[in-house]
């Protein structure tokens, strides 16, 4: 018998319990057991406690270069991404001028493209005979003979495709901080003969830091943890393919279980470095509710530096997006500065070739079945989270937002350990793995869109309706779904797209090709010379097309209130 007391202080009836113990199951077994595991596989080692792995990775050259690399590699995108997006959000933020609109749009477009997909095209603009070389030898500034060596080992084309991947992410950050500055402060620092320089450094800068760090801590982890762009670039010395090389022999060689940890443990350490350190200062204003941002005008002369200077970036930024398409349609393309030969057979392949047909169906199964998931488990929990009182409400919280802070890499590698050898066993039939993970990673995006639409939704509707007599299952049905729709279908959306085109998760769980999702079909096929790179970006287009869609769909139905899915 529950003790009544804390039956009248919380919302625990018995269905309101017999989820919450099915959510916890849940969570239990495909988030905290496979973090378990591994953490046990790396400190105990023929069942005793040990941390020879972990002395092994910083004395091997390799292990100790490879988290060297990883590191360096991370903090270079970040602090890249910092001064692009910088002053960006300034110009877009700050300045009012005719076209806004279509570049604050623009900025966004290179979202649309996993980054390893435009790396396939990336290289073969930059290759040692690729278009840019070759338009620089018809221009007589190098020859054949000293033709550039554009990304060298491979680390400066991880770091070019992963800083247009990701400042849109830093830049939607920064400009959401800037626009929320109450402008009296920066009135009255000039008030006080304060310059434009000393204004952004002593004011505007530390008032964004905030926001700032909450786009820094994302774009650091996602390039700290990304698998796939390393991969197409053959960079090999990083932490993620370390692990990705260490899933053959995951049952001997307990290195890969101490790397994975290692990544836990570093995320863990950056989150909590920067709660640390956005926790020891004070960032309040005296203004309340909306700020009005004060926008200057500018002519037309520096209407058109600001033109050249977002267009420039934009149009950088769209290259692998422009070189992938290219080599969608080339029939061939080799030593030319543009495809000789031009056809969209590459587009029929995609249908018949037997590898990118059984992809396709397998993603859409995945995610179908993923998104099925998301909406149930994300519906129960937000209904949860916003009309019932239980305890440890923040924790149910929190273990529902994890995904977002933790890398797909590191549960696919827990799940190739915890379940090899069982009835799940991936290394067999990884469908249903491959279904749980994906709905897990995509799982806060449909938990944030429905808990919005609960907050929007009265209460007193449903409290009425069941006044009339109406059960609370035909109150949901008949009230509360209709009102919250337009938000389940834009988070669904959403899940569907983005889970249609995850990376580490596939890589390491899909190991037989009858299981291939669409990325680790790409993957496979760009290492086929022949024609693989011209079907893969094919593939790529379609994936790119299908994000844009899903985005623009989740938009109109979520509008401004898009950005909620993203909150931790």
């Amino acid at each position: 018998m529950l003790n009544k007391s804390l039956l009248k202080r919380y919302d625990l009836t018995p269905t309101t319990l017999f989820f919450l113990i099915m959510l916890a199951v849940f969570f239990a077994i495909f988030l905290g057991y496979p973090l378990a595991y591994v953490f046990s596989q790396a400190f105990y080692v023929n069942g005793k406690l040990s941390v020879n792995f972990f002395k092994l990775m910083f004395t091997s050259p390799l292990e100790r270069q490879s988290i060297i690399n990883s590191v360096v590699l991370g903090f270079v995108v970040t602090l890249a991404t910092t001064l692009l997006s910088l002053p960006l959000s300034y110009f877009l933020v700050r300045y009012n001028f005719r076209g806004r609109s279509l570049l604050q749009g623009l900025i966004l477009v290179p979202m649309v493209m996993p980054p390893f997909v435009g790396a396939i095209g990336m290289k073969q603009l930059f290759a040692r005979f690729g278009s840019v070389n070759l338009i620089l030898m018809k221009l007589n500034l190098i020859t054949p003979q000293n033709a550039i060596n554009w990304f060298g080992s491979g680390f400066w084309g991880v770091i070019l495709l992963e800083v247009l991947h990701l400042y849109p992410i830093m830049y939607l950050n920064i400009a959401a901080a800037l626009a929320n500055i109450d402008p009296n402060l920066e009135e009255a620092a000039q008030n006080m003969g304060a310059g434009r320089f000393r204004l952004f450094r002593t004011v505007t800068m530390p008032l964004m830091l905030p926001g700032y760090f909450a786009g820094a801590i994302i774009v650091f982890i996602w390039a700290f943890t990304d698998l796939g762009t390393p991969l197409i670039f053959e960079y090999r010395k990083v932490i993620p393919i370390r692990i990705f090389d260490k899933v053959a022999d995951i049952n001997t060689n307990p290195m890969g279980f101490a790397l994975v940890v290692l990544v836990i443990l570093m995320t863990m350490v950056f989150f909590y470095l920067s709660k640390r350190f956005m926790g020891a200062k004070r960032y309040e204003m005296m203004s309340r509710g909306h700020v009005d941002i004060k926008e200057r005008q500018v002519g037309r002369l520096a209407t058109i530096g600001i033109y050249v200077f977002i267009l420039g970036i934009i149009g950088i930024a769209v290259l692998p997006h422009i070189s992938v398409a290219l080599l969608s349609v080339a029939d061939r393309w080799s030593a030319t500065i543009l495809p000789s030969e031009f056809t969209t057979v590459q587009y029929g392949k995609i249908f018949s070739h037997k590898l990118t047909l059984p992809s396709i169906k397998n993603s859409m199964i995945y995610s179908s079945l993923s998104t099925v998931v998301d909406l149930i488990l994300g519906i129960l929990i937000a209904y949860i989270l916003s009309r019932k009182r239980i305890p440890w409400k923040n924790v149910l919280d929190a273990t529902a937002m994890l995904p977002l802070a933790l890398p797909g890499l590191v549960l696919a590698f827990g799940y190739i350990g915890c379940f090899s050898g069982t009835f799940l066993n991936p290394r067999e039939n990884p469908m249903f793995l491959l279904v749980v993970i994906y709905a897990i990673r995509r799982l806060p995006y449909m938990v944030r869109a429905a808990y919005a639409g609960f907050q929007q939704t009265s209460i007193a509707l449903e409290e009425a309706s069941q006044n009339l007599g109406a059960s609370p299952m035909k109150t949901m049905r008949k009230i509360t779904f209709p009102l919250i729709i337009a938000n389940l279908v834009a988070g669904g959306i959403l899940s569907f797209a983005f889970a249609m085109l995850e990376v580490s998760s596939g890589l390491i769980l899909a190991m037989k090709e009858q299981f291939y999702p669409i990325t680790k079909a790409i993957y496979a096929l760009f290492n086929r010379i022949e024609d693989g790179a011209y079907i893969a970006s094919a593939m790529g287009m379609l994936g790119m097309a299908l994000l844009i869609i899903s985005l623009v769909l989740a938009g109109r139905f979520l509008g401004k209130r898009m950005g909620e899915l993203f909150r931790a």
